[in-house]
C-alpha cells in the first residue's frame, strides 16, 4: 500500500472520464451535422448512438468481475485501445455503418473506465465511499461541459470541419494513458476484505441489489438519455441546445464537487427521493420552455439528476457493500445499457411526434417544438416511477435493514501519495 499514490491515480481516473463524456458532448453536437452528411432520421442516429451505452455496458459486465483477476491497470489498457480505436474510425468513417462501429469501440473503452475506475475510487477512499465517488463522477458532466464549448466554438461559431473536432479527443487519452502506465495499483477492497468471489455473486441476487439494479434502469436513462437529445428536443425552443448541455452539466459537476455535506444531511437513500422530484419538475419544465426560460428549467432537471449517477453507485457500495465491483459494474451497466434501448426509441417518439404536428398543420419550428416537448413528458415518467420506488426503500430500510460493515480497510497512507 506505501507504493500507492492515491492522489494520482484519482486525477488520472478524472481525466479518463473526461475523455467518456467528452464522446458524449461530441455526439450530441454533432447530431445535426451527422445528419445531413450521412442523410440519416433521428431514429437512424438513435441507432448509431446507442452502442455509446450497450457497448458500454458489455465493458462493465464483462470488465467487472476481471478487475479483481487481472487487475485494474490492464482493464484500463483495453480501455485506451477501445477509445483510440473509435477515434480513428470515426475519423475515417465513410458512411453510418463505419459511425457505428466507431462507436461500439468507443462506447466499449468508456464501460472498460467505469469497470475500472469506480472499484478504484472505493478502494482508494473506503472512509468516504459515496462522496468521493461523486467527486470522481464530477468529471463526467464536467467533461461534457469542455466538450460542449469546444463544440459550440468549434462546430456552431467557427464552423470548423467536424473531423477536427473528434481528433482532440486524443489529447485526454494520451494523458490518462501516461499517468496509469506509469503508476501502481492497489488490489479492490472486496478483496483485501477478505470477501469470497462466491459471496459477491451471492451479495449481487440479494432483493435490495436487486431492486436497485432494476432503479438503475431508470435513474441512468432520465440523465444521459435526455442530456443525449437535449440538442434535438430544443430545436423548436428558440435556444441553443448545445449551450442549454453545458449549462445542464456545469450545474451537475458543481453539485457533485459539494456533494459531501448533502450526503451527510439526507444519506444516499434521502438523496435520491429529493433527485426524483426534482427531475419531475425539471422535466415538465423543459417541455414547456422556450427561449431563455429553458435555462431554468434545465437548472431545476440538472438539479435532479446531478446525484443520480453517483448516489446509485454509492447506495450500493455503502449499503451491500459484498457486492464488490461486480455490483459497481452491474450497477453502471444496468443504467448504460437501458439508455442504449432509450435512444433510439426517443428518437422514434420525436420523429413521430413531429410528423403528427406536420400533418396537422404545424410549420417546421412549430412542429420541432411540440415533438421536444411531448418526448419530455414521455421521460418524466421514469422518475415518477422512482419516487415511489425510493420511497418504500427507504421505509423498508428503516423498518428492517441495517448498513453492514465489512472487515475494517486500513485508508492508504497520504504520506505516500506526495
Amino acid at each position: 500500500m506505501s507504493t500507492i499514490k492515491r492522489n494520482q491515480l484519482f486525477l488520472a481516473a478524472r481525466i479518463a472520464l473526461i475523455f467518456t463524456s467528452m464522446t458524449f458532448a461530441f455526439r450530441a453536437s454533432l447530431e445535426g451535422v451527422w445528419s445531413h452528411d450521412f442523410n440519416l432520421t433521428k431514429e437512424q442516429l438513435g441507432w448509431i448512438f446507442s452502442p455509446a451505452f450497450w457497448g458500454f455496458t458489455l465493458a462493465m459486465v464483462f470488465g467487472g468481475p476481471l478487475v479483481d483477476i487481472i487487475g485494474m491497470k490492464r482493464i484500463l489498457g483495453f480501455a485506451f485501445i477501445g477509445h483510440i480505436a473509435g477515434v480513428i474510425i470515426y475519423l475515417v468513417a465513410k458512411d453510418a455503418t463505419m459511425l457505428f462501429i466507431g462507436t461500439v469501440c468507443i462506447g466499449i473503452g468508456n464501460g472498460m473506465v467505469e469497470a475500472a475506475c469506480n472499484p478504484l475510487t472505493v478502494t482508494l477512499f473506503p472512509e468516504n465511499k459515496t462522496t468521493m465517488l461523486n467527486r470522481f463522477h464530477v468529471w463526467f458532466p464536467g467533461g461534457i461541459v469542455l466538450g460542449g464549448i469546444l463544440s459550440y466554438i468549434l462546430i456552431e461559431r467557427m464552423q470548423i470541419d467536424w473531423h477536427f473536432l473528434i481528433a482532440t479527443l486524443f489529447i485526454p487519452a494520451a494523458i490518462y494513458s501516461f499517468m496509469f502506465f506509469k503508476l501502481d495499483f492497489p488490489k479492490t477492497e472486496r478483496v483485501t476484505s477478505g470477501i469470497s468471489t462466491r459471496q459477491m455473486f451471492m451479495s449481487c441476487l440479494s432483493p435490495l441489489f436487486i431492486i436497485m439494479f432494476l432503479c438503475m434502469f431508470m435513474t441512468g436513462a432520465t440523465e444521459l438519455g435526455t442530456n443525449t437529445w437535449i440538442v434535438a428536443l430544443l430545436s423548436g425552443a428558440n435556444v441553443s441546445g448545445i449551450l442549454v448541455l453545458v449549462f445542464i452539466n456545469g450545474l451537475m459537476a458543481l453539485g457533485r464537487s459539494f456533494a459531501g455535506p448533502v450526503v451527510h444531511r439526507l444519506n444516499p437513500n434521502g438523496m435520491l427521493i429529493i433527485s426524483s422530484l426534482l427531475a419531475i419538475a425539471g422535466l415538465f419544465l423543459l417541455s414547456r420552455a422556450t427561449g431563455y426560460e429553458a435555462f431554468g428549467a434545465a437548472f431545476v432537471f440538472a438539479a435532479g439528476v446531478c446525484f443520480f449517477w453517483p448516489t446509485m453507485l454509492g447506495f450500493v457500495s455503502e449499503y451491500i457493500p459484498k457486492t464488490g465491483a461486480l455490483g459497481l459494474s452491474l450497477m453502471g451497466g444496468a443504467g448504460m445499457f437501458s439508455t442504449s434501448l432509450l435512444v433510439p426509441i426517443m428518437g422514434h417518439w420525436y420523429d413521430g411526434f413531429k410528423s403528427a404536428a406536420v400533418a396537422s398543420g404545424l410549420d417546421d419550428a412549430a412542429a420541432n417544438a411540440s415533438a421536444g416537448s411531448q418526448t419530455f413528458l414521455k421521460v418524466l415518467i421514469m422518475p415518477v416511477i422512482l419516487v415511489v420506488v425510493f420511497v418504500l426503500v427507504y421505509i423498508a430500510r428503516r423498518k428492517y435493514y441495517q448498513k453492514p460493515q465489512l472487515h475494517q480497510v486500513a485508508p492508504l497512507d497520504p504520506v505516500a501519495e506526495l
